[in-house]
């Protein structure tokens, strides 16, 4: 049991640093690759409702963004949480993507035998 434990956190290690690379460099056929393509993206709108984006209308929406690489910023990322149950797992992560600071709760099943984001929630905080 041990070392099924041990391969699922790596697993999911390797999963973020996908994500946080994906990110830095605002590369939407890598984040493709480590989202089911049923998945979806939720954030908080405005006047502080939910907003829920299909995962493909979410890459379109990055494919548009400029990339912190490209800007120069300094890459920031933390796994600040890693959750297994069985063949789900949630982590939480933060990454800098300037002029914000994100916080990622990402929702992973194991699947045709390796990890996949099936949701994602996140939070930007404007840096000061």
């Amino acid at each position: 049991m041990q070392a099924a434990y041990s391969q699922d956190v790596d697993g999911l290690i390797g999963l973020a640093k996908a994500y946080f690379e994906a990110a830095y460099t605002m590369d939407a056929e890598k984040f493709a690759t480590i989202f089911d393509p049923s998945a979806s993206v939720t954030r908080r709108d405005d006047q502080g409702g939910a907003v829920v984006t299909p995962i493909a209308k979410w890459l379109d929406l990055v494919r548009g963004m400029p990339s912190p690489r490209d800007a120069g910023s300094m890459r920031r990322d933390e796994i600040l949480s890693i959750a297994i149950t069985g063949d789900l797992a949630v982590l939480t992560l933060r990454l800098r993507l300037p002029p914000r600071e994100v916080t990622d709760l990402l929702s992973c099943f194991h699947l045709n035998g390796r990890w996949q984001i099936v949701q994602k929630v996140f939070a930007a905080e404007v840096l000061s």
